[in-house]
């Protein structure tokens, strides 16, 4: 509210500003001219010494108005710059809650639905497909625990701090580690500094597409690629040697994954593109290219992380 007010101040005074001092100028002027000019300083000579003197004013008074008119904008700026943040965080939790509804939600009810049927085997005096029934279990809670510390991850991540680079560098460590799949980490002509939203957008692109390896692919390789073209645009490839899927069986049948839209929404939401590049046993290719010409993230580039 104190900014609303400041900023309604400044354009008072830039109104008050714009009336009074032309007006104030050209009585001076017609003072100058009838007392001292018709008087004293009648040639041409007098005439140039008040052009001098009234250009000097103006340039002096444009001065005043265009800096007044920087400050407005840079406040400007600012606010914008804070609304598209906000908006950049509300969007950011609205994934993560579809996320979390889709994803984690959906293993949560299987478990249960699942244990139901552990129950009823072992009342039935079935031990070992129980036994089989908890080790199929098992693993579901594994993939849970590892997409709820995925999430955790993408939460934490300072990729505005530490660049995106070295989040991905960490994460891909991370990833082989717990996953044992290896991953190729390669970048080239990478831009020295991200808008901040852009970089946290490709990490967690980056971060959803290995998740959909470990989840699907039965790969045991994987690489990704942070590649710079000409300055203005920016690669991010991620691929694997895995089983591969029909992309068109899967837009045919109507199948929605999540995964995949929650990327291309990230990916369109920065102005960029999304495609997916797999066949069976050919494993699978997710291409993004996002732009980075500066006015079409300059209001993005302070978001809370």
């Amino acid at each position: 509210m104190e900014r609303v007010e400041t900023t309604r101040q400044q354009i008072t005074r830039l109104k008050w500003l714009t009336t009074v001092v032309p007006t104030l100028a050209i009585l001076l002027y017609e003072v100058l001219r009838h007392q001292v000019l018709d008087r004293w300083l009648p040639s041409v000579s007098g005439h140039l010494v008040v052009a001098l003197w009234t250009l000097l004013l103006a340039y002096g008074f444009s001065e005043v108005v265009f800096g007044v008119m920087q400050r407005l904008q840079a406040q400007a700026m600012a606010r914008q710059r804070e609304v598209v943040a906000l908006r950049a965080v509300m969007q950011e939790r609205e994934r993560l809650s579809r996320e979390l509804h889709d994803g984690l939600a959906q293993l949560v009810a299987y478990l249960s639905v699942r244990l139901d049927t552990v129950i009823d085997l072992v009342r039935a005096d079935r031990r070992d497909d129980a036994l089989a029934e908890l080790e199929r279990l098992r693993g579901v809670a594994d993939d849970l625990y590892a997409d709820v510390r995925e999430s955790i991850a993408g939460l934490r991540s300072r990729v505005a701090e530490r660049g995106l680079l070295a989040v991905v560098q960490d994460y891909v460590d991370e990833f082989e580690e717990r996953h044992r799949i290896a991953v190729t980490l390669e970048a080239e002509s990478l831009p020295e500094r991200l808008p901040p939203l852009v970089g946290l957008q490709l990490f967690r692109i980056v971060q959803e597409a290995l998740a959909n390896v470990r989840k699907h692919a039965d790969a045991r390789r994987a690489w990704v690629a942070l590649r710079g073209r000409g300055g203005d645009r920016l690669e991010v490839i991620v691929a694997d040697d895995g089983k591969g899927f029909d992309v068109d069986a899967l837009a045919r049948a109507g199948r929605r994954s999540f995964g995949l839209a929650t990327m291309r929404e990230r990916a369109e939401g920065l102005g960029g593109s999304f495609r997916v590049e797999s066949a069976p046993g050919r494993g699978t290719r997710v291409v993004v290219a996002v732009p980075l010409v500066e006015n079409a993230h300059d209001a993005l580039a302070t978001v809370a992380r």
